[in-house]
Order: C-alpha cells, then structure tokens, then sequence
C-alpha cells in the first residue's frame, strides 16, 4: 500500500497553481494546441518535473507533455502511462480563476464570494455528503475551477514527485502524458505513442472517489447545412424558404422525451444540438450523437436523417448537406481484451481503503480513443465534481487518495510481474 501523504499541503498547492493558469481550450481553432496559453501550464509541468529529477521530460510543438520515470526493479513490468489533459472547457470561463478552498466543510451551503448566486448545496451536489470534514477547493463564482482535469495533473505530478523520492518502492518503467484540448475532442489528435512506449494506460480524469471507468459513449459529430431560398422580405409571399426556420423546425421535430440529453439517463443515447447559426439563405448546426452501442449510434444517425427529410419536404426548392464523422468509440470493446488492467486499477483503489466502484461514462475520455490506437487506457477517478461550470468543486482528501491509487498500480503491475 502506497505511504504517500499529502505533506505540507504540497498537493493541494500545486493543484492551485495549475488551476490558476488560463488553458481554455477553443473548438473554432484549427491549430494544435487549439490556444497557445495551453502551452504556460505545459511549460510549468516540463520545468517542474526537469526540478523532481526526470530527465527526458519536454514539451513538443503540439503541446503535448512527455516524461519517463525510470524502472526501480530488475522484473519485466509492462510500461505503464498515467495521462490527463491539461485544457480545460470552453464551456464556462478559465480566466482569472481564484480557488478558494473551504476547510473543513461541515454540510454548510458554500456561497462563492464573486457572485453570491452561485451557491453549492449537498442537496444538490449528492458526493458533499461524503465530504463531512474533508477540504473543499471551488472557484470564487465567475469561472469553472478547472478540477477537469488539473486534479489529475496535480495527482500525477504528485505522485511522480513521490516516486522519484522513494526509489526503494518497487515499480516499472512509467510515462506520463499530458495533453491539450480534450475538452474539444481533439486530445490525442497528436499524441506520439511510438514516443510514449507505453503498453497499457489510465486516464487520471473521473469524478467520484474510488471510480474506475472501463466504458465510454461512442460518438459521432454531425453537421447539418440548410440551403434555404432568400428574396426580399416585402415580395417572398411563395418564395421564400428560411433556412433559419427549416432548421428550428427540424430541431422542433426531434423527440422531447427521449433521445436528448435532458431526457436520458445509464445507457440511454441521445441527438444533442451543440450550436447553431444561420442566415435566411444559409443555416448550420451542430450535432453530438452518443451511445454506448454502435448499432444503436447508426440508428440516431439514420433517425436524424429522416427526421430532415420529412421536414425538407416541405420546402421543395431547398436543399440540405448532413456530414457525420467517428469522434471516438466506447473503450469496452478493448479494455475486455486486458482483464489486468481493470483488475489492478481496482485492487490499487481498494488498497487505499476506498470502495472501488466499477463505472461507465456518459461521455469520453482520451482513454477512448487511446484505446483504439493501441493504448488500452480505462479512466480512475480524480475526484473532479460539477465540470464545466462555475460550481466545479474537488475535494483535497479525495485527491490524495488519487496519487495513492497511481502509486498502488504503479506498484501492482510490479508485484505481478
């Protein structure tokens, strides 16, 4: 069992540190990184591990941090990788975060100080009951924390630091990998797993305490265009045809209690409009489509097609263009194929004293898609609650039982060697 303590509230500081710099990932962006501030927080990580003693630890041009702790056993130990992504979402803003961490939290509601209308209450965020005496860290109400996925950061980055520290602990060699813009679905777009030399991986990236996730979504993106017919408003009496107006009907025309996000819940999947713009002429929108099946992800596919069609004909002299791409498939497939993955993930959590709890994810991760690259990666918690919004929270007690779960499989997959 792993000995590692948070001393000196070294993990909590450090998470800070990270949390504070801006890395707001950006879907409009072609580049890699999508946003060059991504690379300050890949900057600080590379120096910071340079300072632990990691030798070989850089940042490349796509923002992608590598580093390798060195073997401390004779055994052959399959390379294991610890991964997290160091953007966070576009969804809610990252700049100018200010975590405030609310110390020994007694069931209180925590009203954040920038905007009193932010407030956290367990009623409402179920995982505070379990958080009786722990240390809460939000942000101040005005943007997201940034727990998604800097927890993680930190939680690797301690661990490394613990590891380097105590090479009488027994453990093969380990990489770590932090990524840019997960958030935006891009996240080892350009990961270089030749480099990397990993056999297995665990994305460091879940919320509950003692989560192991060895199931994502599936999931396509779709983009539908209407072409609609403009003419000047004072003389379209049977003429005009409003893109602006086919498209809200076809969003009408989708089902209101099922197959949306709003409506579903387990292994439910759903259609989910991200965003839409447009003009009389020409209108756009774009569309999530998940499901843990891939049977069932064709299915709302063809759905999304023939709800358009029966729309699109009512307005003969319109047209419209539906492009569906793979974003990434549920990791299930694969992960089945390497029982020892989940099992050591499982019994690293147990080892902590913590309940491991066996999860699948409504959504992705880069573990997904690391999988299918040949890089079978299931998802541990890292403690991260209310993602993408202005009540994120992690809690400090939580986080340290992540590093001890690193270090616990860093250590099992040894011991079984």
């Amino acid at each position: 069992m792993s000995n590692y303590t948070n001393f000196n509230k070294s993990l909590e500081n450090r998470f800070i540190k990270y949390a504070k710099i801006d890395t707001q990932s950006d879907p409009e962006s072609p580049t890699c990184p999508s946003t060059l501030k991504q690379k300050n927080l890949g900057k600080e990580l590379v120096q910071e591990l340079l300072d632990i003693g990691i030798a070989d630890a850089h940042m490349d041009e796509n923002c992608y941090v590598y580093a390798t702790i060195a073997a401390t056993t004779d055994k052959s130990v399959p390379v294991i990788c610890f991964c997290s992504h160091m953007d966070t979402s576009p969804d809610c803003s990252g700049e100018n975060v200010k975590p405030i961490i609310h110390s020994n939290y007694q069931g209180e509601d925590l009203i954040l100080p920038d905007d009193h209308s932010i407030i956290l209450k367990m009623d409402e965020h179920k995982d505070l009951k379990f958080q009786i005496g722990n240390d809460i860290i939000t942000a101040s109400g005005t943007t997201l924390l940034g727990a998604d996925n800097k927890a993680g950061v930190a939680e690797i980055m301690e661990a490394a630091n613990f590891l380097v520290k105590n090479p009488d602990v027994k453990h093969g060699t380990i990489k770590i990998l932090f990524t840019p813009d997960e958030e935006i679905g891009r996240g080892v777009d350009k990961a270089d797993l030749k480099k990397l030399a990993a056999d297995f991986g665990y994305t460091i990236d879940g919320e509950t305490l003692g989560s192991i996730e060895d199931e994502t979504f599936s999931a396509d993106g779709a983009k539908l265009t209407i072409n609609g017919v403009s003419t000047h408003p004072g003389f379209a009496k049977g003429k005009m045809e409003s893109a602006i107006k086919i498209l809200a009907e076809i969003l009408n025309s989708l089902p209101k209690d099922t197959l949306r996000p709003e409506a579903t819940n387990h292994k439910e999947g759903f259609i989910h409009a991200l965003n839409i713009k447009g003009q009389v002429e020409q209108a756009e929108a774009h569309f999530a489509l998940r499901d843990f099946d891939d049977d069932k992800l064709a299915e709302h596919g063809k759905f999304l097609e023939e709800t358009i069609k029966k729309v699109m004909a009512n307005y003969p002299n319109s047209s419209y263009e539906l492009i569906i791409k793979a974003q990434y498939r549920n990791m299930k497939k694969i992960l089945d194929q390497y029982p020892k993955i989940i099992k050591y993930g499982i019994e690293a959590i147990e080892r902590t004293g913590v309940v491991a709890i066996k999860r699948s994810i409504r959504g992705g991760t880069d573990g997904s898609r690391l999988s299918y690259m040949g890089l079978p990666c299931p998802n541990i918690f890292a403690g991260e609650h209310a993602f993408h919004s202005k009540q994120e929270w992690v809690s400090v007690q939580d986080m340290e039982k992540a590093v001890q779960t690193i270090i616990n499989i860093a250590c099992i997959w040894e011991e079984n060697s």
